[in-house]
Order: C-alpha cells, then structure tokens, then sequence
C-alpha cells in the first residue's frame, strides 16, 4: 500500500470518497409512486378544510376551526413523510430529535404568550380600559 493510498482512507479503512455503500442510513428516497400519493394526500387534505368552510358543514365556527387545525396537522406530518423523507431512522435520529426540539420550543413560546396576554387583561387596573379610550 503506497503513501498515496494510506492518505485517502479515512480511520475504518473506507474511502471518504466512496458513498455507494452509506446510503443505508439515508433514509428511504421516494419514487414518484411515493412524491404522487404525497401530492394527492395533499391536495386531499386541502380540499377537505375548503368544503368545511365553503359548505358551512359545521354551525358553529369553533367546530370548524378545531378541524381544519385537525387536517393541518395531519398535513404536516404528510409532508414530512412524503416530502421531506423523514423518519426516525433518517440522519441517525437527529432529524427527528431536531423536531421534537422544535416542537417542544413552539408550545413553550405559545403557552407562555398565552399566559401572559391572559394574566395581563386579568390584572389590569379597574378603570383603566375607559382611560384608553380618551386617548389620541
């Protein structure tokens, strides 16, 4: 084995070059079977929450609200799947570790904006929503 040899492989013995062989880890690449039923889902997933608000299917705004937060979610997760080509498997993990992160961050900031808008409206001084009126 020449100088030139031992310089191009990395501390396994593989070459740093050759990834025919990595792919495994990658996560699955999808077909166009696979990107065409992420299309349809999609569309699928819209066109339901246009009906709900389109059709008034629900009599109250509430309910319809809850669904088509309901589908979003569902259709996020679609996207990932078929789109993103997440899984728990994909980067080693680390993909779905960084969302669970994302995830937890989100709640955390939207809780505690929530709590606070709530707090602050709840502990206002008496009198003082008539005051703002008189303001320029």
């Amino acid at each position: 084995m020449s100088t030139h040899d031992s310089t191009m492989h990395d501390a396994h013995g593989h070459d740093p070059h050759d990834h025919a062989d990595d792919h495994g880890d990658e996560g699955p690449h999808s077909t166009l079977r696979g990107y065409a039923t992420g299309f349809i889902l999609s569309v699928v997933l819209t066109a339901i929450p246009f009906w709900f608000v389109m059709g008034g299917v629900f009599e109250k705004s509430s309910t319809t609200a809850i669904m088509i937060l309901f589908l979003a979610a569902i259709q996020i997760v679609v996207h990932m799947i078929y789109f993103l080509h997440m899984n728990a498997k994909s980067e080693g993990g680390w993909n779905m570790l960084s969302l669970i992160f994302t995830i937890v961050l989100v709640v955390i900031t939207l809780s505690g904006s929530l709590w606070v808008m709530y707090h602050l409206n709840q502990n206002m001084m008496p009198g003082m929503m008539q005051d703002t009126k008189n303001l320029p």
